[in-house]
Order: structure tokens, then C-alpha cells, then sequence
């Protein structure tokens, strides 16, 4: 399908308040939409489930699915047009915002000196008027600008219309392989990759690294950790571990190793659950999918092993593989009521400093800013 008609059937849907969400994924051309035949709020029972999974920060929440089997699958492989251009943006110098934010990160640093915590990510909403309300023409400044991100447009008529181009992969499984990665550690992009890491950044990435590996460990047959390097993500840089391997899908479901792994010290903190009760009783809002997933669930992938099409017959010795791809939902936001709720945070150990966390959470809103 060609980009335009693939853009204008996705808006006509979206006219008829029918749910759906359009994306692609990092490094990628082709763009694909899901879009829900019906209205009905369809929820996550076991994981065993084929669609494009929507998944709260707190696992005990409902996640979403918009269904394979009720709903049309479109991809466009040429270029999506961009004609939007983003508006000039301010960083947010609001005194009260940056008060309560400073804070709730010494908050955070005391609980660690205390022995209460090793990591907590801790973070904020910031609201912005839409100048464009239109959220597929944003989706477009996003793909345009966030090449290497996963972007995304999702929307149901009973949970929300959310976008966002985030930079971590949870879990990718394809048959019995699977890839992640530890993300952490963030610094302002200046025109080169070859930076000098504090401290504080490498501690915040090893606890995730470790995390991730102890998490799969029940689950793997084996297991590779790649070194550490610097990887950009817009204006900005992070310190990336890739981790793979081969899973034993003998001792586990998708479910509980989804369970292990999610909310990693990344977007949640270290002991997961002390960090998490720390996330809830004192950040004084309700993050809902900010921090949590999202993605392809068991999606059914078919690879011919037939490289000469003009042989048919061999055209029946293909490979048909399940696939999942999911993505920590960061660098995102949510429209409502004419205003963009910007969601962003940061992860915080003893060598933090409150004033130093406040600059970074501005610098990363500018990621969604942006495309507004």
C-alpha cells in the first residue's frame, strides 16, 4: 500500500473513533497499522494472545491488546511523506515544577543512603498546549526526526491516544532465540559519541545489566553479554549492554518471564519491588503506561526457504516462526483535551545530584517537544 492511502485509512479509522496503532520499528522503512474492526477493550489474559500488546508501568494494572484476528493488518513500504514542521520549543523553566522534582530526587537519594534502596527512577509529567492536534501528523514528525526509535501511534476510545519514539527494547523472541539490552546513564548529545562517563552513570548501568541477566537466568539455555558502548538517541546519549541467547521454553511461559523482567532498574530501581512501592507512595502522580510496554505478541512470521520464485512447489518448505518485539514505553507522551502530557524521568543511586536530575529530565522532554 502506498503511504498516502495507508495514512488516509488509518485517519478515516481514527475519525470513527475505532481503536488501532500505526509504528515502526528502530532502523527500519516500512511502516505497519493495526486497526480493531470493533470498539471492544480487549484485555491480556496469559500472554498467549497474537496482536500489539499494551502494557501498564504497574503490572498489576490491565494491559491492552488489539487483536491479530479481529483486526486489519496494513504496511506501506515507501517513505512516508513529511510536510509538518516542528515549532521552535522552550525548556521548561517553571520554578514550582522544578522544586518538587528536586525534591523527590533527594527524596530518593536519602532512601538510598539509607540502605533502603540501591536505584530508584523517579519522574514527572509536564504538560504542554498542542499547537497540532492532529496525532498522525505528529506520528510523522516522530518517524521523521527518530530514526533509530521505536515510534508509535496507539489509541483506543476506553484507555487514551499515546505516541512516543523510545529508544529501549525490552524483549525480542523469535522461535526459541531471544535479544534485549540494558539502557541507562544519559548525557547531551554534542556532535560526537566518544564521551567521558561518570561514575554515577556506569553504576546505574551495571545494576540494570546484572538485573536483566539474573532475571533471564531461569529461562535461558545460554547467554551473551556484549561490552558497554555509547549509543545515541536524538539529542541525547546512553551507555547499551546487548544481551541474547537461546531460551528453554520448557521451564517457563512468556508471561512469567515477562514478569521477571518488567519493570527493569531502567525505568523502575533496584530491589524492584522496594523501588517500585518508593515510585507509587511518592511521586504524587499515576504514571499508567508511561514505563511499562508495549509491542508485537506472538506475531506469526513466514520465511520462505525458496530463494528462486519461479519454483512454486519449494514455495511449501517455508518457515513459520512466532515473533514477539517489545519496547519500554519511554520518550512519550499522551494527548488529551487539546494538551500534550509529557512523561519523563531518570535514574537516581547514591552519587545523584537533585539539581543535576532536574537538567536531565528537561533535556529529555525536548526528545517530544520536538515533534510538537
Amino acid at each position: 500500500m502506498n503511504s498516502t492511502d495507508f495514512i488516509e485509512e488509518i485517519q478515516q479509522h481514527f475519525n470513527r473513533a475505532l481503536p488501532f496503532v500505526v509504528y515502526r520499528k528502530p532502523n527500519r522503512l516500512e511502516v505497519y497499522a493495526m486497526l480493531q474492526k470493533d470498539e471492544k477493550l480487549h484485555i491480556i489474559q496469559d500472554y498467549t494472545e497474537s496482536g500489539f500488546v499494551f502494557s501498564p508501568f504497574d503490572a498489576k494494572e490491565q494491559a491492552v491488546l488489539i487483536p491479530s484476528n479481529s483486526s486489519e493488518v496494513l504496511k506501506t513500504d515507501d517513505v512516508i511523506s513529511f510536510t509538518t514542521e516542528a515549532s521552535s520549543i522552550h525548556k521548561n523553566t517553571s520554578e514550582k515544577n522544578k522544586e518538587a522534582h528536586v525534591q523527590l530526587v533527594q527524596k530518593g537519594i536519602d532512601a538510598i543512603k539509607n540502605k533502603d534502596l540501591q536505584k530508584v527512577v523517579l519522574s514527572r509529567c509536564e504538560t504542554q498546549e498542542l499547537t497540532e492536534e492532529n496525532p498522525l501528523k505528529i506520528f510523522k514528525n516522530l518517524l521523521q526526526k527518530y530514526a533509530t526509535a521505536f515510534v508509535y501511534c496507539w489509541y483506543h476510545p476506553q484507555v487514551g491516544l499515546w505516541l512516543g519514539a523510545t529508544p529501549e527494547t525490552l524483549l525480542k523472541v523469535q522461535g526459541n532465540r531471544f535479544s534485549t539490552m540494558a539502557l541507562a546513564g544519559t548525557q547531551i548529545y554534542s556532535g560526537t559519541e566518544d564521551v567521558v562517563w561518570q561514575n554515577k552513570e556506569k553504576e546505574e548501568q551495571q545494576i540494570v545489566t546484572d538485573f536483566v541477566v539474573n532475571s533471564l537466568s531461569f529461562a535461558v539455555k545460554s547467554i551473551n553479554v556484549s561490552q558497554v558502548e555509547t549509543v545515541r538517541a536524538g539529542s541525547l546519549l546512553h551507555l547499551k549492554t546487548a544481551i541474547s541467547g537461546t531460551l528453554n521454553k520448557e521451564l517457563f511461559s512468556f508471561k512469567q518471564l515477562l514478569s521477571s523482567l518488567h519493570p527493569t532498574p531502567a525505568v523502575c530501581g533496584f530491589p524492584k519491588e522496594s523501588a517500585k512501592q518508593f515510585i507509587i507512595k511518592n511521586e504524587n502522580y499515576k504514571r499508567g503506561f508511561y514505563a511499562g510496554f508495549l509491542g508485537e505478541l506472538n506475531i506469526k512470521e513466514t520465511k520462505s526457504r525458496n530463494t528462486n520464485r519461479r519454483n512454486v512447489e519449494n514455495n511449501a518448505y517455508a518457515s513459520i516462526k512466532t515473533v514477539s518485539n517489545l519496547y519500554v514505553n519511554l520518550r512519550c507522551m499522551q494527548l488529551t483535551n487539546k494538551q500534550a502530557l509529557i512523561y519523563v524521568g531518570g535514574g537516581i543511586t547514591k552519587d545523584s545530584i537533585a539539581e543535576n536530575e532536574w537538567e536531565e529530565t528537561v533535556n529529555k522532554t525536548q526528545t517530544i517537544k520536538a515533534v510538537l
